[in-house]
């Protein structure tokens, strides 16, 4: 199966069950495909966005870390207290390799997630929010794990983000007092080896 192939077998799952267990089968050759096909955009960009409102020394939750990407990148600035989430158990496995996460977590985005209320300074989720994966639901959980003050940074691609209700979905929250928007960059190339036209957008809001 080649990597275009992969890639709609994964976005075509019909529920999260079938989304993790074909994760599962792709993890071990997850980021070789990813970087030999596409030149995939690491999460630079997204650390660095976080990187002007969270300080080293928060307590940050990778939600869907896959294989450890993002825990990678924020290690390698100077952030120590990384946990990651993630409902694939080979992904995790991948992720648990690189020495970056003081512990690791199976869950799904969009169920209730086996925190406690208040419990991280920081929540980053780069790539999850996209076809097939996850919407705007997850947030109201997002929310009450974050302390009041942190923050959520997530990237949200363009055209899912105009094809589903997550302005809608913002703007309630913000409207409702839950948290504020912070800022919004313009929108990037997810890919450097083959213009797919997927482009995303890192998002900053504070909880409140």
């Amino acid at each position: 199966m080649n990597i275009e192939d992969k890639v709609q077998w994964v976005y075509s799952s019909q529920n999260n069950q079938e989304l993790t267990q074909r994760y599962d089968i792709w993890a071990k050759d997850y980021e070789q495909d990813l970087e030999e096909q596409f030149g995939h955009v690491p999460p630079d960009t997204t650390v660095d966005v976080l990187a002007k409102y969270v300080s080293p020394d928060a307590k940050i939750l990778d939600a869907g870390a896959g294989t450890g990407l993002v825990g990678q990148v924020l290690h390698q600035r100077g952030y120590d207290n990384l946990e990651g989430m993630d409902m694939s158990p080979g992904m995790l496995k991948q992720a648990e390799q690189k020495n970056v996460y003081t512990k690791l977590h199976q869950g799904i985005l969009g169920e209730a997630l086996d925190f406690s209320t208040a419990t991280f300074n920081a929540i980053i989720s780069v790539g999850v929010f996209t076809y097939g994966h996850v919407g705007s639901d997850v947030f109201d959980e997002l929310i009450r794990i974050t302390k009041p003050g942190g923050y959520i940074v997530f990237t949200v691609s363009v055209g899912h983000y105009e094809n589903s209700d997550f302005q809608t979905k913002f703007t309630s929250l913000e409207s409702s007092g839950r948290w504020s928007k912070v800022e919004v960059t313009q929108p990037f190339l997810c890919h450097l080896k083959k213009d797919t036209g997927v482009q995303l957008q890192v998002w900053v809001y504070r909880i409140k």
